[in-house]
């Protein structure tokens, strides 16, 4: 019979949660060549490399990623065990780490996730904001379980990562009551020199806003770019100027927001996807977010 040394795992599992060797070493109380060891010997037992260098940095292979991936459930399971015997309540609830593009808009990401929480098994939904590029980092050292992003995973990111379209759909723009009336006729054409609000020129949706402009010879009067989409409707709502949305949460703009619907733009689409390390999606929570999505959300 096999027999797996447990040890040498724990330590594998370590290193990947603390970020490397001297984070486990601290962790560990131990040497980082001794650690660096007993993952010698578990890739020896194993017959596969968990490891590859990337950069002075560990970068877990393919079959790094399964075993990290065990080895996370059976110290979970582990600790579970330890709570039971000692008469500590044990709750088990499905964790699901999402990280959320800033880019995303917050009812967006709420429509996207909403699926996770209305699964039969109880869910804990852990939430980070950032950066594309700083989440698909965290993904890879699996921090988190998936991205959701408004672009897929760019070529030039030497990260192994694939985008899952979740769907697609046009641009609403929104206005208060007094400036929708007045740029409601004759749009789009009414959008030239109208004052506007826009996402700023770091967004997919400003670069396909703006080529649409050009395209049809509109040239807003822009007051104010935003990063920050909720921000952008908050100066909308108070009637700043027109500001563009995506088209599948009108509803709630309208509602939360108390403006009125301008125009829609099917020809600005906006995409979203599930960016994930695996190529098929596996995590159950996952599954239903993407399944939603696509038949209901954007179907």
């Amino acid at each position: 019979m096999e027999w797996l040394n447990y040890h040498h795992l724990l330590y594998f599992w370590l290193v990947v949660r603390e970020g490397g060797l001297a984070g486990a070493g601290k962790k560990l109380r131990l040497a980082q060549s001794t650690i660096s060891g007993q993952i010698r010997d578990l890739e020896e037992s194993l017959g596969e490399q968990l490891f590859t260098r990337a950069s002075r940095r560990l970068k877990l292979t393919e079959v790094g990623s399964v075993v990290f991936r065990y080895a996370d459930e059976i110290f979970t399971l582990g600790r579970e065990l330890q709570d039971t015997v000692r008469g500590r309540p044990v709750g088990r609830p499905l964790k699901l780490a999402v990280g959320v593009a800033d880019v995303v808009p917050k009812l967006v990401a709420l429509r996207l996730l909403e699926p996770a929480l209305s699964l039969p098994e109880p869910v804990r939904l852990v939430c980070r904001e950032d950066k594309p590029e700083r989440l698909i980092a965290a993904l890879a050292s699996h921090n988190l379980d998936v991205v959701l992003s408004d672009a897929p995973v760019d070529s030039s990111i030497p990260i192994r990562a694939f985008s899952h379209l979740l769907g697609e759909c046009g641009t609403d723009f929104f206005a208060t009551q007094k400036i929708a009336v007045a740029h409601r006729r004759g749009f789009p054409e009414s959008l030239d020199n109208a004052p506007m609000l826009l996402p700023t020129e770091n967004t997919m949706l400003r670069r396909s806003l703006e080529q649409w402009f050009s395209a049809k010879e509109i040239r807003p009067n822009v007051v104010g770019e935003f990063e920050d989409s909720a921000l952008l409707r908050v100066f909308g709502q108070i009637g700043a100027g027109i500001f563009p949305a995506t088209a599948v949460v009108a509803d709630e703009i309208k509602r939360q927001h108390r403006v009125q619907l301008v125009g829609r733009v099917d020809e600005v689409r906006q995409r979203f996807y599930a960016i994930s390390v695996e190529r098929r999606i596996k995590h159950p929570a996952v599954l239903a977010i993407s399944e939603e999505a696509r038949q209901n959300v954007f179907g």
